[in-house]
């Protein structure tokens, strides 16, 4: 049986911030005694995964000190494109011995990295009455990245409780802080962070599909640093200070109005559903196949202060992309048979002015940002409000616990 922690440090590590956050459980309220939050060090983390673990080693370590941090044990979230993989498959119900046996050959045959030696495991979802079928979510890492935390962990001097992966972390989050708003709703949580958006499906706890692109707050920074023909730090203050999307930005219509396949009276026309996860060589995707039109990128607004139209117009074509991988998203599992209820949003992009209401015009959904710190008890020992607002942009402290 795995050891049951009431204490432990949660530590996530983002490509622009690394925070830290001690947890101590009492029953079942987690009570956060100290938080950390310091800048990732240039070029030592990207969307593929860690790269310098050393220098992330001694940056956690600031951040710990800087935080008041005591305790020993830490749980740490791994994500990148390169190094990690989660899926949700749907599997025969069958033993344990030959769901074993089965998800053995399922992760040899989905290792999508160059790195042939892996860590991986697996969970079942308890299946629904009568139900033939199971729901198992697999998680696939190189050994190289789990060696790397490894080494950043002995750089802090403290013990791996757990190594978690970001998608689950997650799922356990939004249970701890919006157990009576999501109760049996489907959720998708989009985290928008500097190098990749996460655009994950949950219910209930249950990870129903996960899903990351290549596109976060720096492309948004880059289209307005091109368009003005400002610098890259000047970019981003400005998107900081002044950047805004309108509300007459969402012109396209929304995600419950697309092209549905089951709807009998649409078109008799061969449909083949947006697929995220399909190789572009796939037939589905080849050309000539019918698919739903692009909507019409956002017209420019005429507001009152014209640099903040400027900068809207400069990032608007990237904000017509990011809402259109959104919309992919919710019509591929719809597409499956699935609904969508409600978003939550996080990471540094759902503080952009105006993100809010935008998604909730080209979804048709209820959208939410999330609060990690919502539900949570509060006691610092270096209590810092500047730094706990900064937290609720994107960290996963509740989920420590879990290891």
């Amino acid at each position: 049986m795995a050891k049951k922690y009431t204490s432990v440090v949660g530590i996530d590590i983002g490509s622009q911030t690394i925070k830290v956050a001690e947890v101590r459980l009492s029953g079942r309220q987690p009570t956060i005694t100290a938080l950390g939050m310091v800048p990732t060090p240039p070029g030592s983390v990207d969307h593929i995964g860690m790269h310098d673990p050393e220098a992330i080693g001694a940056a956690v370590k600031q951040a710990c000190v800087s935080g008041g941090v005591t305790v020993g044990d830490v749980v740490i979230s791994m994500a990148g494109q390169g190094s990690v993989l989660v899926r949700t498959l749907e599997v025969a119900n069958m033993t344990e011995g030959e769901l074993k046996q089965h998800m053995e050959w399922e992760i040899t045959r989905n290792i999508p990295f160059a790195e042939s030696t892996v860590e991986s495991d697996f969970a079942a979802f308890p299946p629904e009455p009568a139900a033939q079928n199971i729901d198992v979510v697999m998680a696939i890492a190189t050994q190289s990245a789990v060696a790397d935390i490894a080494v950043m962990t002995k750089k802090i001097g403290k013990k791996i409780a757990a190594v978690d992966v970001e998608p689950l972390a997650v799922a356990r989050a939004i249970e701890t802080n919006y157990e009576e708003v999501v109760h049996n709703k489907n959720v998708c949580f989009i985290e928008m962070g500097a190098k990749t958006t996460a655009i994950n499906i949950y219910r209930g706890g249950k990870l129903l599909m996960p899903r990351q692109v290549p596109m976060g707050g720096e492309m948004f920074t880059k289209a307005i640093a091109d368009s003005l023909g400002v610098s890259f730090e000047d970019a981003e203050r400005l998107k900081v200070e002044k950047g805004e999307i309108p509300l007459t930005a969402a012109s396209a219509p929304a995600t419950g109005m697309a092209f549905n396949p089951f709807d009998p009276t649409a078109s008799t026309q061969q449909f083949a559903p947006y697929n995220p996860f399909a190789d572009p060589a796939d037939a589905t995707m080849a050309a000539g196949a019918p698919v739903e039109p692009e909507p019409p990128a956002p017209a420019p607004v005429v507001v009152q202060d014209s640099e903040a139209t400027r900068i809207y117009n400069a990032m608007a074509p990237v904000i017509d992309e990011f809402a259109s991988e959104i919309r992919r998203s919710l019509d591929y599992f719809r597409s499956k048979g699935g609904t969508v209820e409600m978003i939550l949003m996080a990471g540094g992009g759902s503080k952009m002015k105006g993100m809010e209401a935008f998604l909730e015009s080209v979804t048709g959904l209820n959208v939410q940002v999330f609060d990690p710190l919502r539900g949570v008890t509060l006691a610092l020992r270096k209590p810092d409000p500047t730094l706990t607002d900064q937290y609720r942009l994107k960290i996963f402290a509740n989920d420590a616990l879990t290891g």
